[in-house]
């Protein structure tokens, strides 16, 4: 749905290269790399016999192949050509992202829709450029994650106008990726972050949970110095949604965030400033964290939140507007 950018980042975890974990007998070294991957920062850190340009390079492959396969900015992705209706073939990544996000939606009534591209290319946030008039009733008439359906490999759309933006779900999924890659090479202990998507899976150098910092959610905060809460992880994913980065006024004054309601074509501005999930896949925390966005300071967005919790076994942060301070709400293990 909408690009993002995360509000995670890993804090506490001071590692030197080629640290020879005593006792172990395996000469395995804990590396750790920073690089670029679907057009923003990317970091791992894990126990190996490889080098750093390998792991390097498991991470460039990765991301060339998530770029090929489901980019909204390349006009050759197959997810563009699909958009543009030169082909209706899915591949294993496209086909599977469709039919995770189409959970999110029915869980959350269709507040979260991949189905949106038309709209948040219409008020700026997609590789188009932002329309100087938006018509949103015309708008929505092509969009609606009931539209579309997948069966043998290809995609069905009951509208040719409807486009798909897999953004709010791509990150965290290649993260996915790079870890799947670690573990069939039988690295165990890792973590892997890109723009904030974070996978962990093990211990880091110090023998501890992977320690990640859920960021402090007030305006245009990029120096991401101030957080609010630390949290220990090991075999989980962990992502965060916000708004306070990726907005603009408009002549008038008024804010427009990048998180856009499919059901009124506007932007979904509320007193819930961040979303952080801690869920079993990145992709299902990439995922639920703007379906928790999109849902807002509704009343639906606590209930739901607890009913995933109850179901999935996932783990929610909420923070909210409060009238002197942040309100937070959140799972009984994160309190």
């Amino acid at each position: 749905m909408f690009t993002k950018l995360r509000t995670l980042y890993i804090f506490a975890v001071t590692i030197t290269l080629s640290v020879i974990f005593s006792g172990c007998g395996d000469s395995l070294n804990f590396v750790a790399v920073d690089s670029f991957a679907l057009g923003t920062f990317a970091q791992a850190k894990c126990k190996t016999s490889l080098s750093e340009q390998e792991i390097l390079n498991i991470i460039k492959v990765v991301d060339e192949e998530s770029k090929e396969s489901m980019s909204i900015f390349s006009t050759t992705s197959l997810l563009s050509r699909i958009n543009s209706n030169q082909t209706d073939s899915l591949d294993r990544h496209i086909a599977f992202n469709i039919e995770l996000a189409h959970r999110f939606s029915k869980i959350s009534n269709g507040a979260y829709d991949i189905t949106i591209k038309p709209l948040t290319d219409a008020w700026g946030f997609g590789r188009e450029s932002s329309e100087t008039q938006i018509n949103i009733d015309s708008l929505l008439e092509f969009v609606g994650y009931e539209l579309i359906s997948v069966s043998e490999g290809r995609v069905h759309k009951l509208d040719n106008r409807l486009q798909i933006d897999l953004n709010s779900i791509a990150k965290g999924y290649t993260v996915d990726l790079v870890a799947e890659r670690f573990e069939e090479l039988g690295i165990t202990d890792y973590m892997v972050n890109i723009g904030g998507e974070i996978r962990c899976k093990g211990y880091n150098a110090h023998g501890d949970r992977w320690s990640i910092a859920i960021e402090t959610p007030y305006d245009g905060n990029m120096a991401m110095d101030s957080y609010e809460k630390i949290v220990r992880i090991a075999d989980k994913a962990v992502a965060t949604s916000g708004n306070y980065r990726r907005f603009y006024l408009t002549e008038d004054g008024e804010k427009v965030v990048h998180t856009i309601s499919p059901k009124t074509g506007y932007s979904v501005v509320s007193t819930l400033l961040s979303a952080t999930v801690i869920a079993p896949t990145c992709a299902e925390a990439d995922a639920a964290a703007t379906m928790f966005m999109s849902l807002g300071s509704s009343n639906d967005v606590e209930r739901i939140a607890e009913q995933c919790h109850k179901e999935y076994g996932w783990d929610y942060y909420l923070i909210f507007a409060g009238e002197e301070d942040y309100r937070i709400v959140c799972s009984e293990v994160l309190k």
